[in-house]
């Protein structure tokens, strides 16, 4: 009997059985790398789409101070056994860039169900018109998204302060990521336009903006603002704004709660696509600029 292709094929499975025996322990050593807080709190409101509730929690020792944040919750499957005013007990997991909730348990329900918003929101539609907004941008001059006309717009909401790793940070990286990308190309460089728009007007002046755009880019050459700009809405006309772009968001003790929300619109002025929550990279709108000029 030849012994070499049975030898062969148990060198094989003990080759196989290292292997996956490394990637187990890789993966629970990245799961044992997060740090974990328990977490006492109440629900505030949930954001399905984007598989986030609002918690308004307690102080968290060696963590935060009390305070209401957005947190992504899993299992995702979770958040259909939530109701806004009920209260949680949860652990918190965080690792540098993240942070999220497991293990939640409803430790008391709502007095009252919740009430019914008074108005649902608004959800960018492929083909809508979009309204001529105006802003102020980094460099206090007044715009308006009509004046992009010809090009196709990529817009983000964000606020400068925001601490969450996975929201306005996030967004801010993806997009000087896109900027990156597309100064390396000359054809599309010309016909793309990135806007950072804040919703937090009274912190995000111009000044402000200026250095957060320096910031991101890794430099302080204004050519930057040619093809990136950061801008805010007034705020008379944030409510209408927020509203059309489907943002929601409160102010709470110093910081902002707020969804997530990123639109590509078309040369014409229209929505081509609406991005909700954090669920896209830059490759994946760089895609979607091709297919929107190929339409």
């Amino acid at each position: 009997m030849n012994k070499t292709p049975f030898l062969f094929r148990i060198a094989a499975m003990v080759l196989i059985l290292a292997v996956s025996l490394a990637c187990n322990r890789s993966a629970t050593t990245a799961e044992q790398s997060a740090k974990r807080y328990a977490l006492k709190g109440k629900v505030v409101s949930i954001d399905k789409n984007a598989g986030t509730a609002n918690i308004d929690n307690e102080a968290i020792p060696g963590f935060m101070d009390a305070m209401v944040m957005p947190y992504t919750i899993k299992p995702a499957s979770m958040l259909s056994q939530l109701q806004p005013g009920d209260s949680i007990t949860a652990d918190v997991l965080v690792e540098p860039d993240k942070y999220w909730l497991e293990n939640v348990k409803v430790t008391g329900h709502s007095a009252a169900p919740a009430a019914k918003p008074a108005s649902s929101l608004h959800i960018p539609t492929p083909g809508d018109d979009v309204p001529d907004f105006k802003l102020v941008n980094q460099s206090g001059r007044n715009i308006s998204l009509r004046q992009y006309r010809g090009q196709t717009l990529l817009l983000t909401l964000i606020y400068t302060r925001c601490p969450f790793p996975d929201f306005c940070p996030r967004m801010s990286h993806e997009f000087a990521e896109i900027d990156k990308q597309v100064r390396a190309d000359p054809m599309r460089y010309g016909n793309t336009h990135l806007l950072s728009i804040s919703f937090d007007p009274a912190h995000d002046t111009p000044r402000v903006l200026r250095d957060y755009g320096f910031s991101l880019a890794g430099s302080k050459d204004p050519s930057l603002f040619a093809h990136w700009e950061f801008a805010a809405v007034p705020k008379k006309e944030l409510p209408e704004f927020a509203d059309y772009f489907g943002l929601t968001y409160k102010e709470e003790g110093g910081l902002i709660t707020h969804s997530l929300s990123t639109a590509l619109i078309t040369a014409d002025g229209k929505i081509f696509k609406w991005y909700h929550g954090a669920d896209w990279t830059a490759s994946d709108l760089l895609q979607d600029v091709a297919a929107a000029k190929a339409s």
